[in-house]
């Protein structure tokens, strides 16, 4: 009985640690940021264009440098939001 308690809780876990994970603004695509609180589509595609433009953030406080984000959305998000090394590489020619 104690083994099927111990999995539920782990399921339960895994299940509510996925729902909850930060979303990673270098490789989040519009729809992906639109579902963070206070981010509609304009806002979400500002931060779009400005990583196409400049590269990915290396900070989460580097959100604040998009127009209409401030540092009172990011100082408010910090645990939603994350800057993991982004997946993508270039080739070198």
């Amino acid at each position: 009985m104690n083994a099927i308690r111990l999995m539920v809780i782990g399921l339960l876990s895994l299940i509510f640690s996925a729902a909850y994970a930060a979303v990673n603004i270098n490789t989040a695509d519009q729809k992906t940021l639109e579902a963070l609180t206070g981010i509609g589509p304009s806002k979400a595609q500002a931060i779009v264009q400005y990583r196409e433009k400049n590269g990915p953030f290396k900070t989460v406080q580097d959100l604040a440098k998009v127009k209409g984000i401030g540092d009172k959305f990011v100082n408010a998000n910090l645990a939603n939001l994350t800057v993991e090394p982004s997946t993508t590489t270039k080739s070198v020619q």
